[in-house]
């Protein structure tokens, strides 16, 4: 059993020290939050203890996750990874790319597993499908959300786009070539909606959308190759797959074969949380390493320069 421990009692964090608490192999040791009643009401809900400073946890855990504002995640990671413990931060890695490879540097350095949290990568539809991607040659990916006061510190690319950035660069596997974007402010003081276009040297074109000012929530991506059209519903965890039967024509046109399947009830968090701790205990690498962070990163912030301009 691993000890472990949540750093940020957030919307999200509470949430992680619910699986901590439930989950056999681990033993929450307690959350830390420099908010005190929300701190207490977490620590209170998952039978734990409360600590003022994420400091007091060293030396009395294996692992922990990280779920404050971005802005700090640099600074609370570096702190745990140099005295050993494993981490899970929260994406994105940090607040910028040099960050990044400093806490990449260290998790090597301190033979420590350092796991970014990127949620739909665990999304029971998505690995339904990856098996399935060879040579994709257009990906369009749409994900918009409601206004929410939460996650103002970080413009929509970070915020939103940046999850579909990462599923697209581990998806095509190629190096990116050229970006496009444009994007505006409408709520906040930051982008609150954008679009990107990727190529990539493969030949593979992308189409990214974000919104956080939409009036309903949409999680999609299409992806597109020879012979096929995957569909994927991160909400409402379904698939579809169209393909072209290769000897099938009526009148000329391709017969397509359809097919839809559907994943309900699958906890992405608890996945994504078991990996972490399983990773842990057999020595191995996790989905979702500080590298990919990092890409995704880099990916983002290339689109947020070339809409500032």
């Amino acid at each position: 059993m691993l000890r472990t421990a949540v750093v940020g009692t957030g919307y999200l964090g509470k949430f992680h020290a619910e699986k901590y608490a439930h989950l056999p192999s681990s033993q929450l040791i307690g959350v830390a939050d420099i908010n005190e009643d929300c701190g207490q009401k977490v620590a209170s809900q998952c039978n734990t203890r409360y600590f003022k400073n994420h400091q007091s946890l060293i030396g009395q855990v294996d692992a922990v996750s990280i779920v404050v504002p971005t802005s700090h995640h640099h600074a609370v990671t570096r702190d745990f990874l140099n005295a050993g413990i494993h981490v899970l931060v929260e994406k994105p890695i940090a607040n910028s790319v040099s960050q990044a490879e400093e806490m990449i540097a260290l998790a090597k350095k301190n033979q420590v597993i350092l796991q970014v949290g990127f949620l739909e990568r665990y999304n029971a539809a998505l690995n339904s499908v990856t098996s399935k991607v060879s040579s994709p040659l257009f990906i369009e990916s749409h994900r918009l959300s409601p206004f929410k006061p939460r996650s103002m510190d970080i413009d929509v690319i970070m915020d939103l786009m940046i999850h579909d950035l990462d599923i697209i660069l581990n998806l095509v596997n190629s190096p990116l070539s050229d970006i496009a974007a444009n994007g505006s402010s409408v709520l906040s003081n930051s982008v609150d909606i954008a679009q990107a276009r990727l190529t990539f040297d493969s030949g593979c074109v992308a189409n990214v959308t974000a919104s956080r000012i939409s009036q309903k929530s949409k999680r999609k991506m299409q992806i597109f190759q020879e012979n096929s059209c995957i569909c994927v519903d991160f909400q409402a965890l379904k698939v579809s797959h169209f393909s072209k039967e290769s000897q099938k024509y009526h009148s000329g046109i391709p017969e397509i074969q359809c097919s839809e399947q559907c994943y309900q009830g699958h906890d992405s968090l608890q996945s994504e949380i078991e990996d972490f701790l399983d990773c842990i205990l057999e020595s191995s690498s996790p989905k979702v390493s500080g590298e990919d962070g990092r890409d995704a990163l880099q990916a983002a912030h290339r689109i947020s320069n070339i809409i500032a301009r």
